[in-house]
């Protein structure tokens, strides 16, 4: 294990910012890299990768622009779109690939996972569920009778964040802890029998766009920042591997628009509920996302090496 890379070790990460350092040692090791990213021949599918590089199966490898693989799972915190809170009880793997990154900006194109899950589809429990939604007395009987039994019987909801557009990735604004380091625009999904499965907060045309820092938040007059957790930070593989354990980004500056498609044929009269049980839509500061866990960074060559053992 290594806390930064070996003296004169090329490292195949992107590089911070010019002009600044990362906040913790352990990142000496990408500023002393220099320019010395490799790219990655674009090379037909093979093997899956083995070893410490197993987890990059899905990276992008025959893009010859990925240099390096990312696997970013969470597998705790919560995410909180106005009155309702949700807490992440199973994991949610976000993966896929990097380029080498803008000079000045430090941002990356993000490539998304080989096999279409760049950010995966788990579902998790909304305490409560539908738990206090009343039919309103606009709908009229029979009709609210039966859609009051059908919210009352099927109370239990699963809410499921699902990618809408590219991932963003600032590598060295996540290396300096400090500005945004990943973007997802999501909708979420919001489920049971009485919601159908077409129950949505954000679309791919106003979408829910979280973004995330291991630093401290720069919301809006009014509304108090709030900060994540850079967690700990080793390398591997001659620094080829990097992993960084216990991280934790957040974001209050984001917004949810009202939620769309509830309840089928009947949305006209069960959005307006879903949107006040839920206090929708929201302003930056009454939404809040908190993320916890591990990413791995790897070298897309060593990946590829991988798959033959070397």
């Amino acid at each position: 294990m290594l806390s930064s890379s070996p003296s004169g070790a090329a490292s195949s990460f992107p590089e911070p910012r010019p002009g600044r350092r990362p906040r913790r040692a352990a990142l000496g090791a990408l500023a002393l890299a220099g320019a010395s990213v490799l790219a990655v021949a674009a090379a037909p599918a093979s093997a899956a990768p083995t070893g410490q590089y197993a987890d990059f199966d899905q990276c992008p490898t025959g893009n010859a622009n990925v240099v390096t693989c990312i696997v970013s799972d969470t597998t705790s915190g919560n995410i909180r779109l106005g009155n309702q809170d949700v807490p992440i009880t199973k994991r949610i793997r976000l993966q896929g690939g990097i380029d080498s990154g803008n000079e000045i900006t430090g941002e990356n194109v993000f490539y998304g996972a080989k096999n279409g899950q760049t950010l995966e589809r788990t579902a998790l429990d909304v305490p409560g569920g539908l738990l206090g939604i009343t039919i309103p007395p606009i709908v009229p009987q029979p009709v609210r009778g039966y859609l009051q039994k059908a919210i009352d019987t099927g109370n239990g909801v699963k809410a499921t964040a699902e990618l809408v557009g590219p991932v963003g990735f600032n590598f060295a604004n996540y290396a300096n802890a400090e500005g945004v380091g990943v973007t997802l625009p999501i909708r979420v999904k919001l489920e049971n029998t009485f919601l159908g499965s077409n129950c949505y907060v954000g679309s791919a045309a106003a979408p829910i766009t979280i973004r995330l820092t291991n630093g401290t938040t720069a919301p809006p007059a009014g509304v108090a920042p709030i900060s994540g957790t850079y967690g700990t930070v080793d390398f591997f593989d001659d620094a080829n591997l990097l992993v960084n354990t216990g991280v934790t980004l957040v974001d209050n500056t984001f917004t949810a628009p009202k939620a769309k498609g509830c309840g089928g044929a009947f949305a006209w009269a069960i959005d307006p509920v879903v949107d006040a049980k839920i206090g929708l839509p929201t302003t930056p500061g009454q939404s809040v996302a908190r993320f916890t866990g591990d990413a791995k960074l790897g070298s897309a060559s060593r990946v590829v090496d991988s798959e033959s053992g070397s």
